[in-house]
């Protein structure tokens, strides 16, 4: 069992400037609780993404820090040009001395890449070539491709990735039907569903590894997303939970409300801390609180990598800090 953070940077109320030094301190002290990996999330014209270049904000991630690996969860393919991905990817993973997880997707936001004119029609075909380029670039010296979308002749790859033949890649989904793609491709994966949807992602994605030959000795990451708050006592932790996710879910469902989108997840989400307890997808309380919960959800789902967002909303640094210590110290020993 691995343990992992995963970031929104979502609005906090303070200075944009305050906001990123307040993250930079937060990601030190989950480096130092001894979390695996970092990954923050790519959003644009949303509260719930301040960080919509994640490329510029993992760079400074990757001089705070020494050991952690981090990365995107994910890119979103559509919007960049695969040789300027490739490039930032291979600085990224220079920067951070070869810590870099590579995420990528299409984007679940037809608001967000309709800010940038992305054809929706054409939204995943686009992505699938874009990361056919992508990793084209990444494993060849010199890059060749004739598509739909992209024509190169014989680009010389100047930069090349740290980590051979390139990093670790990732994709989030709560789709089914992505399931089996993941698991060919071995792909770590991570998705935030709960209860028997969860069981259903990770079973299809244990199943479908070992059809197409999979060892299981080298099964890639199958993660789960959980908010998690830790503090001295339940009492404590809730009193911090509650009004931080109040805050995180406004900006979540920002773009959806303002321009009059129909999301089905995002409709359905819980309205309250209470409720996404209720739901199996978060835990505030006392190490022995949330060591339980997470016990019955792993025993429950299956799964090997726990996804804790555990910075959101108005929480300081201060809480952060002490949850993550608290965390690493009193509920990740169990795990191990």
């Amino acid at each position: 069992m691995q343990f992992g953070i995963f970031d929104h940077v979502d609005d906090s109320g303070l200075p944009l400037p305050e906001h990123f030094e307040a993250r930079l301190q937060m990601v030190e002290a989950f480096e130092a609780a001894g979390f695996s990996r970092y990954h923050v999330a790519e959003h644009h014209g949303t509260p719930l993404g301040h960080a919509p270049s994640p490329g510029i904000y993992l760079s400074a991630i990757a001089q705070r820090t020494a050991t952690i690996r981090f990365g995107p969860l994910v890119y979103l393919l559509p919007l960049y040009h695969p040789l300027r991905l490739i490039e930032e990817v291979c600085m990224l993973d220079a920067l951070s001395g070869g810590r870099l997880e590579l995420g990528y997707g299409r984007g679940i936001s037809p608001i967000e890449m309709g800010f940038y004119g992305v054809d929706m029609d054409h939204q995943q075909d686009l992505s699938a070539e874009s990361f056919e380029v992508l990793v084209k670039g990444l494993v060849n010296d010199r890059l060749d491709h004739r598509g739909r979308f992209f024509a190169f002749d014989d680009v010389p790859m100047t930069l090349r990735p740290q980590q051979r033949p390139h990093p670790p890649l990732w994709y989030g989904t709560n789709s089914l039907p992505s399931v089996e793609r993941c698991a060919r491709d071995r792909l770590n994966m991570v998705t935030l569903l709960a209860g028997e949807r969860m069981q259903q992602m990770v079973a299809g994605y244990k199943q479908a590894y070992a059809a197409s030959g999979g060892v299981a000795a080298d099964m890639p990451l199958i993660g789960v997303g959980r908010h998690i708050v830790v503090a001295d006592s339940d009492e404590e932790a809730l009193a911090i939970a509650r009004p931080a996710f109040a805050r995180w879910r406004a900006s979540f469902v920002h773009l959806w409300e303002a321009r009059g989108g129909n999301n089905p997840f995002v409709a359905s989400f819980p309205k309250d801390w209470d409720a996404l307890e209720a739901s199996g997808s978060a835990c505030a309380g006392s190490p022995d609180r949330v060591g339980a919960f997470l016990e019955r959800d792993v025993e429950l789902g299956g799964y090997n990598y726990c996804l804790a967002q555990m910075a959101f909303g108005n929480m300081s640094v201060e809480q952060v800090r002490r949850s993550a210590q608290l965390f690493g110290a009193e509920v990740m020993p169990a795990f191990a």
